[in-house]
C-alpha cells in the first residue's frame, strides 16, 4: 500500500520538478520569450504578490462557488434524466435525442445567452458550469446501467425482486463506477464553464483576474492564476475520487 502510493505521488512529482527545472533552464538561456512564457521563478514571485491581495482570494471563493453550485446542479440533474433515460425506454426516446443535441451545441456559444437571461452576476456562472457539466453525467450514468449484465437482471426476476429492488440492489450499485468517472470528469468541466462565462462577462472571479492581468501586461501573475486554477481542479478532482473510494468500495478491493 505504501510502496503504490509513493509510486502514484513520487513518479509525478519527480516529473513536475524535472519539467520546471528543464523551464527554468531554458528561460535562463534565452531560449524563451519572458513575454511570451515567463520562467518558474518569474511565476512564482508573482504568485507571491498575488496571495497578499484580498481581491486574488475574493476572486477565488466567487469562482469556487459559481464551480460547486453548478457542479451540484448539473451532476443532480444529469443523475435524475440519466437514470430516468437507463430505466424507461419511453423516457430514453422521448428525451435523448434532445440531450444528444443539446450536447452537440457549442456551449461556450451559449454564455452570451445567459448572460442576457441571467444577468452578469452569479447566476448566469453557476447555469454556464451547470449546462457544461450535465452531459458527461448523463452519457456515463446510461453507459452505466446499459453495462448491467443480462444475466443477473433474469436472476433478480427470478426471485421476484420488484423493479424498485432491481433498481437500488442490483443497477445502482452496478452503474455507480461508470456513474463517478462522469462525474470526475463534470467537476473539471465546471470549473472550465466558470471560467468562461468570467471570460465573457463577469465583474469578479478568477477569469476576470485573468483577463485583467494581461491587460495590464503582468503575464507571470496571469500565468501564476492559471496554474492555480490547474491545482484548484487537481484538489476537487481528488476529492471526488476520495468520495468514490469510500463510497464503491468493492471496485478498490
Amino acid at each position: 500500500m505504501t510502496k503504490s502510493v509513493l509510486y502514484r505521488v513520487g513518479l509525478p512529482t519527480l516529473v513536475g520538478i524535472s519539467i520546471i527545472g528543464l523551464w527554468q533552464l531554458m528561460s535562463a538561456l534565452g531560449a524563451i520569450n519572458p513575454i511570451m512564457i515567463p520562467s518558474p521563478w518569474d511565476i512564482s514571485v508573482g504568485f507571491s504578490e498575488l496571495v497578499t491581495r484580498g481581491y486574488f482570494w475574493q476572486a477565488t471563493w466567487v469562482t469556487l462557488q459559481e464551480t460547486l453550485y453548478g457542479f451540484a446542479i448539473g451532476v443532480s440533474l444529469g443523475l435524475i434524466i440519466g437514470a430516468l433515460t437507463g430505466t424507461f425506454p419511453m423516457f430514453r426516446t422521448a428525451i435523448y435525442p434532445f440531450v444528444i443535441a443539446f450536447q452537440n451545441t457549442p456551449r461556450v456559444a451559449l454564455a452570451p445567452i445567459f448572460l442576457t437571461w441571467f444577468g452578469f452576476g452569479i447566476t448566469s456562472k453557476v447555469v454556464m458550469a451547470a449546462v457544461i457539466c450535465f452531459f458527461p453525467v448523463v452519457i456515463n450514468t446510461v453507459a452505466g446501467m446499459a453495462s448491467v449484465g443480462d444475466n443477473a437482471k433474469m436472476l433478480f426476476r427470478s426471485l421476484g425482486a420488484s423493479r424498485a429492488q432491481m433498481f437500488f440492489r442490483l443497477t445502482l450499485p452496478g452503474a455507480s463506477a461508470v456513474a463517478f468517472a462522469g462525474i470526475k470528469t463534470a467537476l473539471t468541466l465546471a470549473l472550465l464553464g466558470a471560467i468562461v462565462a468570467e471570460f465573457v462577462g463577469g465583474s469578479v472571479g478568477l477569469g476576470v483576474l485573468i483577463k485583467e492581468l494581461n491587460f495590464q501586461l503582468e503575464v507571470a501573475k496571469g500565468f501564476a492564476v492559471v496554474l492555480f486554477l490547474a491545482v484548484i481542479g487537481l484538489v476537487l478532482y481528488g476529492l471526488i475520487e476520495l468520495l468514490e473510494r469510500f463510497l464503491i468500495t468493492w471496485k478498490h478491493d
